[in-house]
């Protein structure tokens, strides 16, 4: 009977904790700003716990039966938070009104368990036994909840699943305690439905879980979506129109079929074709193969090792028959090395050098992506730039987000870099931006044969910017300051208004 007690702590605590984790990932993905996002909900949680802990002082009489209530409240709101939350932001403007209020809601009532059911223990064991006892399963709990979620839950369930099953868990919790202190309790018959009620109303939320998922994809997506996948880094999603595949990457569009030809021409052939000497190129980000694809052109390459954090997407463009011949299976081809790992430690590990490399890394729309474009991460890079070698950097729009890509410019000069800044029109994206980083460079001779959109003729327009998209003044961004994420925050905000 004690181990059942106990387990029902660390179970209830596992479940609390998921409901946060949930409620911070899900404001991650869908608002950018991870730390920002993270450090509201976790503040307002543990605030609405505290005043859930207060609140219990004030319940007193058939404790097991407000306990049992609480549980099955706790299963109900947490267990649908994650569905209610994508459908907030796909049919209404109040995604934030939805995502504090369902904190608050699950804080208030996480926070009066632990009190309750302390109470409703004190008279089995001595104080200081149960309260050593009760806060060594919370943490257990927690721990176990930590561990899971991005291991197991995200990867393996999705996000809403994932707050089903622990809903249900809470409702299980309920249902057994009617079992445990049935002497405690007045009508227990009418407390056990009420658990077979909401067990009943979770699991047919299980059995809708894709199509809660896919109601809120298509609301949010203007095209048919034909893939979703949350993996422990990030959301993907594949919309289709007639012949056009988009790939969404935390609801942020990555390419358009229609168009990355531009975009992955411009990334790669400027620098390239004025290296005829290359052999080895090193390409960070870029997991959808399209910019191994445009390197494969060029058949003096010898190795091609692609460096992608999510092992989901590199799988996705290798194996999908849909998504794999976009890049004309160019992660199957034999000189191409990949690599799933976090491209700043893969780094600092390594001791290899390259004559190109190929950073194609996400917007800096949060500061773990946004350590990818600081001064720190440049110089880095530049040890493993050969004598003559090039880098390019995805810069984002000199446009839509000025001081953002001036920024990126600057922190490479910072870093010690030559940078000769050039843009290119991608109808999907609007202006697009990119650096070349060296120490010397002239405009090539020739490119490649096959091209849909580059020629010799058209790169040296690509380094001439208009007034609206002029220098300007910009700080670098450093790994202890990254006002990169701020400027690009703020002018896609504006953008929005």
């Amino acid at each position: 009977m004690t181990v059942v007690l106990f387990l029902s702590v660390l179970l209830i605590a596992a479940c609390g904790l998921i409901y946060e984790l949930i409620a911070g990932t899900l404001a991650s993905y869908l608002l950018g700003d991870s730390v920002l996002q993270f450090s509201t909900v976790i503040g307002t949680y543990l605030f609405a716990m505290g005043i859930g802990s207060w609140l219990s002082r004030f319940l007193g009489g058939r404790l097991v039966a407000r306990f049992v209530t609480i549980e099955l409240l706790v299963g109900v709101i947490g267990g649908f938070s994650s569905s209610a939350l994508f459908l907030a932001f796909a049919y209404t403007h109040s995604f934030r009104l939805a995502l504090y209020l369902l904190v608050i809601a699950v804080g208030v009532l996480v926070g009066l368990e632990i009190p309750l059911l302390m109470r409703i223990l004190q008279g089995r064991f001595q104080f200081r036994d149960l309260v050593s006892h009760v806060l060594t399963f919370d943490y257990l709990g927690a721990l176990a909840a930590s561990l899971a979620f991005p291991i197991w839950l995200v990867p393996k369930l999705g996000l809403v699943r994932a707050a089903i099953l622990f809903g249900m868990i809470n409702a299980a919790v309920a249902l057994w305690s009617t079992f445990v202190f049935r002497e405690q309790l007045a009508a227990p018959l009418g407390l056990r439905a009420a658990c077979a009620v909401v067990l009943a109303l979770l699991s047919g939320g299980m059995v809708a879980s894709n199509w809660i998922a896919s109601a809120a994809d298509n609301q949010l997506y203007a095209d048919e979506v034909i893939f979703e996948r949350n993996t422990r880094y990030q959301r993907i999603v594949i919309t289709k129109w007639k012949d056009d595949l988009q790939l969404f990457l935390n609801a942020h569009l990555k390419f358009s079929s229609r168009d990355e030809y531009r975009y992955h021409e411009a990334l790669v052939h400027p620098g390239l074709a004025s290296l005829p000497g290359a052999r080895r190129v090193l390409v960070l980000g870029g997991g959808d193969g399209l910019a191994v694809r445009e390197l494969l052109k060029y058949r003096n390459l010898e190795s091609i090792t692609l460096v992608d954090l999510d092992p989901e997407m590199t799988r996705l463009f290798s194996q999908n028959p849909m998504l794999a011949p976009l890049n004309g299976y160019s992660l199957r081809a034999p000189n191409v090395h990949v690599i799933n790992d976090d491209a700043f430690p893969w780094l600092d590990r390594n001791q290899d050098t390259w004559d190109f490399v190929v950073v194609d890394f996400p917007d800096p729309t949060n500061y773990s992506l946004g350590k990818l474009y600081t001064t720190a991460f440049y110089r880095l890079l530049k040890k493993h730039v050969r004598a003559g070698g090039l880098v390019v950097v995805q810069s984002t729009s000199p446009l839509f987000a000025r001081h953002s890509f001036w920024c990126i410019v600057e922190t490479l000069k910072q870093a010690g870099f030559r940078a000769w800044p050039y843009h290119v029109y991608v109808p999907s994206f609007g202006e697009w931006g990119f650096t070349l980083a060296g120490d010397d460079w002239s405009p090539p001779a020739s490119v490649p044969s096959g091209l849909r959109f580059l020629t010799v003729s058209v790169i040296p327009q690509l380094f001439d910017f208009p007034g609206d998209m002029k220098p300007v003044k910009a700080e670098p961004n450093r790994l202890n300051d990254q006002v990169l994420v701020r400027y690009y925050e703020q002018e896609w905000k504006d953008i929005a208004r």
